[in-house]
């Protein structure tokens, strides 16, 4: 029995081991294979040079969730998406769209005297769009230096108290009447200032400040405080997607960040050459800009509305401007027009794309636009204001 047992032994590990030898040569040529697709994959994607993300550099995001002191606590984690290509000499290292791992470094509560809540915000990687994993170290904070800090309550602190002195004088000039400060040689309107200075400087001393809130769309700065050798992509790597219909031939040659009337920064602005030589007849009425979240926009009766009306027949060409608004300037957006009758898509042309070709002096100012609100703060009603 014992010899039967030991016999079966024998022969499963002579089957294993000739299973694993038989399966050697096959599983090497798995790798061989694997590695040359990585390779061509690379070539596709990369020069081959390579760029440092260096110490100091800013890479500028928005958050995916909603970032709360009054909600969030340290350690909870979210993820932000980079909103601009970060170059180096050569090329673009890291690609807008990448996604950067972050946690709650640090809250604290807004407190008295004006003094607003702060949130500190780390992170430690970044996923790019073809997959890979970038280890980093990255900070942001909305608090202020002590010193500016000090300033900027002190400046506000003195406005409430003036402000309280100029109510406290007009309202002892219409209690007492002009012939009273005359005859008192102005003590009424003196002894009014100072007691609306009292209650001015009352009002700073119980003021609190407004709490941090950063929403998806804000765009916040992250400084990186590591050096990170990376491959430096190629342009063709970075191109969106595009749909074309015969005959129609429509350029993206400028991109416009801009204002609403209201003063929110939520507007683009489109320069586009539409020479049609379809089939079709299309006007800005029939567009809208659509993102990667498949999120539609029409055009805006708010910003330059020349082409919105105009209709474009079958063998004219046109050159104008026409805007949008849109929930996330930092999104990527393709212009897309609809066939009238079906209302589907028959072309889309990539607003990054064309992006990637206007000139530094625009993007710097679109820039200004888009971060122009950089102070994160939280609406609060009058009743919050002094609780």
């Amino acid at each position: 029995m014992k010899k039967k047992l030991l016999a079966i032994f024998v022969l499963l590990v002579f089957i294993i081991t000739n299973a694993t030898v038989m399966a050697d040569p096959v599983l090497q040529g798995g790798v061989e294979k694997n590695d040359q697709i990585r390779k061509d994959i690379e070539s596709e994607l990369f020069t081959g040079k390579i760029e440092n993300l260096e110490r100091s550099d800013i890479i500028h995001m928005t958050v995916s969730q909603v970032l709360d002191t009054n909600i969030n606590i340290e350690g909870d984690e979210f993820f932000a998406e980079v909103v601009n290509d970060v170059k180096g000499d050569t090329g673009v290292i890291i690609p807008k769209g990448s996604y950067a791992h972050g946690k709650i470094a640090q809250t604290t509560e807004a407190k008295r005297l004006g003094r607003p809540a702060t949130i500190s915000l780390d992170f430690d990687y970044i996923i790019t769009p073809d997959g890979r994993e970038i280890p980093i170290e990255g900070k942001m904070s909305t608090k202020l230096h002590p010193v500016a800090s000090a300033a900027k309550i002190a400046a506000q602190d003195v406005g409430y108290t003036v402000a309280g002195g100029a109510v406290g004088g007009l309202m002892a000039l219409n209690w007492l009447g002009i012939e009273a400060a005359i005859a008192s040689h102005g003590y009424t309107l003196a002894g009014g200032a100072a007691i609306g200075g009292a209650l001015g400087l009352g009002t700073a001393l119980i003021r609190k400040g407004n709490d941090v809130l950063i929403a998806p769309g804000d765009e916040i700065k992250v400084k990186i405080n590591t050096k990170v050798a990376l491959p430096v992509y190629k342009e063709s790597a970075l191109l969106q997607h595009e749909m074309l219909y015969p005959g129609l031939d429509i350029k993206i040659t400028n991109v416009k960040h801009q204002e609403d009337p209201f003063g929110e920064a939520n507007t683009i602005t489109l320069t586009v050459m539409i020479s049609n030589m379809s089939d079709k007849t299309i006007s800005g009425l029939d567009s809208a800009l659509v993102n990667d979240y498949n999120a539609i926009f029409r055009p805006s009766i708010f910003g330059d509305t020349k082409l919105m009306f105009k209709q474009i027949a079958p063998g004219e060409k046109y050159i104008g401007d026409i805007s949008y608004s849109v929930d996330n300037m930092g999104r990527k957006f393709w212009l897309t027009f609809y066939d009238r009758r079906s209302k589907k898509a028959i072309t889309k042309i990539s607003v990054d794309n064309a992006y990637k070709k206007i000139s530094d002096k625009t993007k710097k100012r679109n820039d200004r636009i888009r971060t122009k609100n950089t102070a994160f703060k939280k609406e609060r009603s009058l009743f919050e204001e002094f609780n």
